[in-house]
């Protein structure tokens, strides 16, 4: 991510050195080929978003609630991109600090068409990491989906990113952050999008409490076509995540995009074998969910870990995200709508603290960010780096929804749960019956 391009300038960060480094990446110079790929991969990003995981988490819900779902999806787009510009990514990369990028990019000042990060433009760097900050405040709708007014949500947002996704993208891949600056490996967001997302989730579906009648009424999924075709879209699009974090089109890309097609494949089957020894049959969704675990589980380690190591880390992701989902879920009775902690937060922290495993030369990975580091002590900033997100997001994410809700309110009425947020919020139905 930023941080490679920043060894421009002669700075050593997460114990590399531009030796370990493509010649093209060392190099102000714009790359034709390198913009191309980032082009294409900031809007199969942008295309995960809307229409992907729109799809996604529009097909488990309920009919009464389907245009909702695409509602907070499509807004959320709007105004993460708005904010950006604004003053989101001045905050997460526009200077050097520990935990903030400062102000110095407000209104991206000096984001010309001349400007340059490594070998692509600057503005092209800057909607690639806008896609990641729309589709991190989106992945969270899935925890609260049912039951959450539209205002609270678009306000609950805003505030996220501005005090949440924006400082703890700094933390990891800005110049200067605590995180990327103690060594901590995430090609591509496992910590910075999936455990931030997850734990936000989280934290949101306790707030909110329970959907009316959960766990007692049957919540079925109305549309499972929409869902699996979501998550296709999501699997195809991850090549532009993953891939793309490399900012080169390049053998480093090439490899991420293998080990994102590995570990997903691995993923799904994982899932797939534990429902079907666990419940007698393997469902849609189920394997659907696999996949995106097995996704979410890749991304922190797609730009460091090899073949084998993708295979393992997407099984132990499967089987993980299905026990979280399906098993804790239920054991400690919390209403995560549609499994965002389960599949984001726990996928996001088997892929960080497995990066630190299967980086290691030896396992055919690409070497530690930890300088003279082994496994253990890789292991160790991986396990720092999801701690800090899961204890700072947390935290934050409580104190916004209870601001939120003094302001707001947070929760639409029983009423107005049981007629449905189509036609209470949008006046408008998903289907004409």
């Amino acid at each position: 991510m930023k941080r490679f391009c920043d060894l421009t300038k002669g700075k050593m960060l997460a114990g590399m050195t531009l030796a370990l480094l493509p010649l093209h990446i060392r190099a102000d110079e714009l790359s034709a080929g390198d913009t191309a790929w980032m082009l294409t991969a900031t809007a199969l990003v942008l295309f995960m978003t809307i229409p992907g995981l729109s799809l996604f988490y529009a097909g488990m819900v309920r009919s009464k609630n389907v245009l909702s779902v695409l509602m907070q999806c499509f807004a959320i787009t709007a105004l993460m991109t708005v904010l950006w510009v604004l003053y989101g990514y001045s905050i997460a990369f526009g200077g050097e600090g520990a935990f903030w990028g400062g102000l110095d990019k407000l209104f991206l000042a000096g984001v010309t068409v001349d400007s340059m990060s490594g070998t692509i433009p600057e503005s092209v760097f800057m909607t690639f990491q806008m896609t990641f900050a729309i589709i991190t405040p989106a992945l969270i709708v899935g925890a609260f989906a049912e039951r959450m007014k539209f205002s609270a949500v678009l306000l609950f947002m805003a505030i996220w990113l501005t005090l949440v996704y924006a400082p703890v993208c700094h933390w990891v891949w800005g110049d200067g952050g605590w995180l990327g600056n103690r060594g901590i490996l995430d090609f591509a967001g496992g910590t910075v999008v999936h455990i931030n997302a997850g734990i936000a989730g989280l934290v949101a579906a306790i707030v909110l409490g329970k959907r009316k009648g959960y766990p007692t009424t049957p919540m079925m999924p109305h549309n499972l076509t929409y869902t699996m075709i979501g998550a296709s879209m999501l699997w195809v699009g991850w090549f532009g995540f993953n891939a793309g974090s490399q900012l080169a089109a390049d053998g480093g890309a090439g490899m991420a995009m293998a080990v994102t097609q590995i570990a997903t494949a691995a993923a799904a089957l994982g899932w797939m074998a534990s429902e079907w020894l666990s419940h007698g049959k393997p469902s849609v969704l189920g394997v659907a969910s696999g996949a995106v675990g097995g996704l979410v589980a890749i991304t922190p380690a797609s730009g460091f870990v090899g073949p084998m190591g993708a295979l393992a880390i997407g099984f132990a992701a499967g089987i993980g995200c299905f026990l979280a989902s399906v098993k804790l879920k239920r054991m400690l009775g919390y209403d995560d709508s549609l499994d965002v902690f389960g599949v984001h937060a726990v996928g996001g922290i088997i892929g960080a603290l497995l990066t630190g495993v299967f980086c290691a030369e030896t396992l055919g990975g690409a070497g530690f960010g930890v300088e003279d580091g082994g496994i253990a002590a890789q292991v160790g900033v991986q396990f720092i780096g999801v701690l800090a997100t899961v204890v700072y997001t947390g935290i934050a994410s409580y104190i916004i929804l209870k601001v939120v809700d003094l302001l707001v309110g947070l929760r639409v009425s029983a009423d107005e749960e049981q007629e449905g947020l189509d036609i209470v919020l949008h006046d408008e139905r998903g289907y004409i019956i």
